[in-house]
């Protein structure tokens, strides 16, 4: 640019601001710092600054009520909202107010500065819509920078009606995440259908997600109405698409190149006025080379991809995880619940494998059975030992154990170059798998480590070396 950049920045913590005004100087920017909302106010009135990076909570007044004001006074003047509020309503909030970027703290400097530099080439004048009401109610929780990351593409994804394919694990929140898109998006005012592939009968599919005439099939006595005739102006959630018949994965590729379909027997073609968000735990990849998903659906429903990572990659959460389980039960009746310590370790080593779901369901069981205020680490521990098998879905119908192995290998350090560990790969691989393991042994004998051994065909010194280097915590008598 032919002069120096002018960035005003609002925040009332004073460590950032040293920290912000070293970073943006050194990078050559003119730089004005306030402590609060109203000197930033004034700045912008008086036609100050290029660019403006806000906190949200101030002492004078809310950042993301200002950022509408500035944008009506100065509509090219690109914002930059930051927030140690971390969820998904602060993101979405800062994108419809027209925001340019939401960044939660703390931030990474590397990306701030990059931010900045696209904010400040960009000419256009954001094109964000009206501020919305939206209910205060959280639809996703954590604060985890696996999380930061889903809220900010979600908020991104709030004003369009893009096609979103969601992949995660069984239990990590797939449908929380379409209905998030509804509610915060601009069809929130139609309706949200889903529809879940696996449940449906193969040779009923078309019907029930396009409608079928009088005497399509036998039964067909009426006319019935099909979950897009159900969604027009809204959602439609299709859950587990990878289970979709390769005959229903033909109408489906029409609707999305073509939009519009016809019902089962009938010929007038039904234009769809619908937003798809479609969901599935298989590797569609897999699917396609086994010739069960057409490779042609598959890059027209891929448009965004949103992957959740599993709840073991973002053991942070647990916490408000399960505060947020509890006050969910309290709502329903039962009476508040908190963890001892030691009970919530035991919940950050468990590997999870039914995710948040598992989570969900254990919180909920510990609420209704137990009169303690405060749960032990004792009941806890007797809760996951009975519960060892609950949610397990590792290996896909018909795959092998190695090769349920294999596909959770590459997708967790083989999908792309830059995601391989540095080094340790062997010893990080055998640790995860040598924990649940052993863990789950101890469980089934009650915690006896003489018969544990003897199941895993391992001495029984060897054995408690294992127990001592993973950590593992033995409970005699659980079950």
């Amino acid at each position: 640019m032919s002069r120096k950049s002018t960035i005003l920045v609002a925040d009332d913590d004073r460590a950032i601001r040293t920290v912000l005004e070293r970073a943006l100087t050194r990078e050559g920017y003119d730089v004005r710092m306030a402590s609060n909302a109203r000197t930033l106010w004034s700045w912008v009135v008086e036609g100050e600054g290029d660019l403006v990076i806000t906190d949200v909570v101030m002492p004078d007044e809310n950042g993301l009520d200002l950022v509408p004001r500035i944008r009506e006074i100065r509509p090219a003047m690109k914002i930059i909202v930051m927030s140690a509020q971390s969820t998904l309503l602060t993101a979405v909030k800062a994108n419809e107010r027209g925001a340019y970027e939401y960044l939660p703290k703390p931030f990474d400097l590397t990306e701030l500065m990059s931010v900045i530099e696209r904010a400040l080439q960009d000419t256009s004048d954001g094109g964000h819509s009206a501020p919305k009401e939206l209910d205060d109610q959280l639809p996703l929780i954590g604060r985890s920078a696996a999380m930061q990351n889903i809220y900010r593409i979600l908020a991104r994804l709030m004003a369009t009606d893009l096609t979103v394919l969601i992949t995660g694990e069984s239990g990590t929140g797939k449908e929380l995440v379409a209905r998030a898109l509804h509610d915060y998006g601009k069809r929130r005012n139609g309706p949200f259908v889903a529809i879940n592939m696996a449940a449906i009968p193969r040779d009923l599919v078309e019907a029930e997600l396009f409608g079928h005439e009088r005497g399509a099939f036998t039964g067909a006595t009426g006319r019935g109405i099909g979950c897009f005739e159900q969604a027009q102006r809204g959602t439609l959630f299709l859950d587990e698409i990878g289970d979709m018949p390769l005959d229903a994965q033909t109408r489906l590729l029409r609707v999305l190149q073509d939009g519009e379909y016809t019902t089962v027997g009938g010929r007038v073609p039904i234009k769809a006025d619908v937003r798809i968000v479609a969901a599935t735990h298989r590797d569609l990849g897999r699917q396609i080379k086994q010739g069960h998903f057409r490779e042609d659906l598959y890059y027209r429903l891929n448009v965004v991809p949103v992957h959740l990572p599993p709840l073991r990659d973002r053991v942070e959460d647990l916490p408000e995880l399960v505060e947020h389980f509890f006050a969910r039960g309290v709502e329903t009746g039962l009476p508040f619940k908190s963890l001892e310590p030691a009970a919530m370790d035991l919940l950050l080593k468990h590997p999870w494998s039914g995710n948040v779901r598992e989570l969900e369901n254990l919180v909920q069981r510990l609420a209704a059975l137990y009169a303690d205020d405060t749960i032990s680490a004792e009941i806890v521990s007797n809760e996951l030992s009975d519960g060892a098998t609950d949610g397990l879905d590792f290996a896909e119908e018909g795959e092998t154990l190695s090769e349920a192995i294999e596909r959770h290998l590459n997708r967790s350090f083989f999908s792309a170059d830059d995601s391989l560990p540095l080094n340790g790969l062997y010893t990080r691989v055998l640790n995860e798998m040598e924990r649940p393991l052993i863990s789950l042994t101890l469980a089934a004998t009650r915690g006896n480590q003489i018969k544990a051994a003897e199941i895993l065909g391992l001495n029984r010194n060897t054995l408690r070396k294992k127990i001592m280097e993973l950590d593992i915590v033995v409970v005699r008598g659980a079950r």
